[in-house]
């Protein structure tokens, strides 16, 4: 423990003055309460982070008309407690005798309520910084389900989770990261459901976590998993509260982080990677079409350059007759071979995503559709790719954004690179290893000491995880949690 309140008023705000030196966002206001104003007390407060309208009306206001009796200045805590309770209308006050941690309430959002001749302060909860509402989020957009989405502020995300999830069980354990911002953290789980080892090992690596400041949940998410090496990522996120309540019912845990709309879920998979919110919104049959066809775009995003590379420069007896006339044709004037062509265009789509992303609005939506087309057609016309090599190009930045996950699609671009070096080096050959190496990774990959590569790699497949992993089985038909969570709870529909 750190210094301790001391009973002299002044004593006090020199200290915290002297904390919190050159803090001109830091506001003192100085009062008298007590009958004849007799007693000096004075609020410590983060302008900008209160609320100046409930301070004022429900504990200033109210304080100021207190009539106290007493004569004894010496105000003990029982005194104290009496202040709190009959004289100050603000739901949550709480006592502190701990000069840090009043300082690290005052930076977050908190009242400090110091009153001459009493050894401790009280902490009065006035958090009112401006917030972004509850808007449609920008990334998992859907075409029937909630339109609500997490903002920045740690209370209301909670809340939208507990609004869909009214059960008990439904635990909220808040802790903090960071040993100078201090970050609130959200750690949402069922008790009767999620597992005992899942949740231990959540608690101990975040436990393990010192940093000076965690900005954005990313930073937590890269601190956290398993393995940092991977392009992949082994912790799902969204920005969807009907996402994170519905992973929590299948016994998965969530991480939410203040100051960041996304929330982190555990433990992930590849098949809850490439799982979409519409899934559970639209019929059966056409979810299950969707998958097969999100299955396919993960190969031609992953394969679609590299099988071009090869079979052009090394197996073009692998082309129909009719289609290698029209490809030799198309590549006569082509200076550079295969991999280089490739390499060129594929670098050009990245550097349009880039900057698409980076300017913000219809321009740069403007500048990766224009940009790609105006750039692609003067490039065949000089001769400098192919034709086909265009489509391929384009059917591959297309298959990447059929990803239901950005980070997911990320590390398949990252792995789409490699591959098509190998390609152009070994041909068919080459692609074989570099998918042998990625399958071994996949395998030997870990989310919390789950695998990775569940339900494919065994575990769930007897208990019929794939009903909702590679196909989406009808509702009726799901009674059971997935296993891979190892749920303690695993019946979720109870037939009568």
């Amino acid at each position: 423990m750190g210094q301790i309140v001391s009973k002299d008023l002044n004593k006090n705000i020199n200290i915290l003055k002297t904390i919190l030196k050159d803090c001109d966002d830091i506001g003192y206001r100085t009062i008298k309460i007590g009958k004849n104003n007799k007693r000096e007390a004075c609020f410590v407060f983060s302008d900008g982070l209160i609320d100046k309208s409930l301070l004022s009306e429900y504990a200033i206001q109210l304080l100021l008309t207190i009539s106290d009796d007493s004569t004894d200045l010496n105000l003990n805590s029982t005194e104290l407690d009496k202040i709190a309770k009959e004289s100050i209308a603000i739901p949550e006050v709480k006592e502190e005798e701990d000069l840090d941690k009043i300082v690290d309430a005052i930076l977050a959002g908190e009242t400090a309520f110091f009153v001459d001749k009493a050894n401790k302060a009280l902490l009065l909860s006035s958090r009112g910084w401006p917030t972004r509402g509850v808007g449609e989020p920008d990334t998992e957009t859907v075409v029937r389900g909630p339109r609500d989405g997490f903002s920045e502020t740690l209370k209301l995300n909670t809340t939208l989770v507990r609004r869909r999830i009214r059960d008990p069980k439904l635990k909220i354990k808040n802790m903090q990261i960071g040993r100078r911002s201090k970050t609130d953290i959200a750690i949402m789980y069922i008790e009767d459901i999620a597992s005992l080892d899942i949740l231990k090992e959540v608690n101990r690596r975040l436990d393990k976590v010192d940093i000076d400041a965690i900005i954005d949940s990313s930073m937590l998410e890269f601190l956290i998993e398993d393995n940092y090496l991977s392009p992949f990522p082994q912790i799902e996120n969204t920005e969807r509260p009907d996402t994170l309540a519905a992973s929590l019912c299948e016994g998965r845990i969530g991480i939410i982080v203040d100051n960041s709309p996304f929330a982190l879920i555990v433990p992930a998979t590849i098949g809850t990677l490439s799982q979409s919110a519409e899934d559970y919104y639209s019929r059966w049959t056409i979810t299950t079409i969707i998958r097969w066809v999100r299955l396919i775009a993960a190969f031609l995003s992953l394969l679609a350059p590299a099988l071009y590379i090869a079979i052009t420069s090394f197996h073009p007896g692998l082309i129909p007759t009719i289609l290698t006339y029209y490809l030799g044709a198309s590549r006569v004037n082509v200076p550079f071979p295969a991999v280089i062509e490739a390499y060129l265009m594929e670098l050009t789509i990245e550097l349009l995503r880039e900057a698409g992303t980076r300017i913000a609005g219809p321009i740069g939506t403007t500048i990766g559709i224009v940009g790609g087309l105006i750039i692609g057609q003067a490039a065949v016309e000089a001769g400098i790719v192919s034709p086909l090599m265009i489509i391929i190009v384009a059917i591959t930045t297309i298959s990447s954004f059929s990803l239901p996950s950005y980070e997911w699609a990320s590390g398949f671009r990252f792995c789409r690179f490699i591959l098509m070096a190998l390609a152009g080096t070994l041909g068919l050959y080459g692609i074989m290893l570099g998918i042998v190496i990625l399958s071994t990774h996949f395998a030997r990959l870990e989310s919390f000491g789950i695998p990775f590569s569940a339900p494919y790699s065994g575990l769930g497949i007897e208990e019929g995880d794939l009903k909702d992993t590679l196909v989406k089985a009808p509702i009726q038909n799901l009674e059971l949690r997935p296993i891979f969570t190892f749920p303690r709870n695993r019946r979720r529909i109870r037939k009568r």
